[in-house]
């Protein structure tokens, strides 16, 4: 496992080195190099989108629950996006089931991302418990953060589509 710096503090991408064999391959996905990151994972989620072009994001939570997440695209593939509020710079990377790359995303960072395949599954570590009153969202399409997506949008949930646009 190889961590790699971005440039957009608070974001890592973490490289898994599979052994492979004439059985696939076997690979570890989270080592003492990512305790170190994300010593407590409080909560594993995993999310299925039927087709592509499915958007989910930009989601953050307000303090004091905010959660560190550990990233990766197990099927399909993904546009992965964190964005950081205070600075309004962004970083973006695919994740793919072929890439066999995740991305760590500290605390407080605004995550999201755009499926490039039909079903496509994405699993997320986190560093703390989910609370639904503390999310938090911002648009897509907000042109304070100018984001390049791969292709528009094609699904996304009444909630992410309504997000507030931020006033920079």
């Amino acid at each position: 496992m190889k961590l790699v710096e971005t440039p957009l503090a608070g974001v890592m991408i973490v490289e898994i080195e599979p052994a492979r064999d004439d059985r696939g391959y076997f690979a570890q996905t989270y080592a003492r190099d990512l305790h170190a990151l994300l010593p407590k994972i409080a909560e594993s989620a995993v999310a299925w989108n039927e087709a592509r072009g499915t958007l989910r994001g930009l989601h953050f939570e307000h303090a004091p629950h905010q959660q560190a997440k550990l990233v990766r695209c197990s099927r399909g593939a993904i546009y992965d996006v964190t964005l950081d509020l205070k600075t309004g710079r962004w970083f973006a990377h695919e994740l793919s089931r072929d890439n066999f790359k995740m991305l760590f995303i500290a605390a407080g960072l605004a995550h999201g991302y755009l499926a490039l395949e039909d079903d496509t599954e994405v699993s997320y570590h986190l560093s703390a418990d989910y609370e639904p009153a503390a999310a938090g969202g911002v648009r897509w399409d907000d042109p304070a953060f100018a984001i390049e997506w791969p292709l528009q949008p094609l699904r996304m949930s009444e909630r992410d589509r309504t997000w507030p646009y931020v006033t920079r």
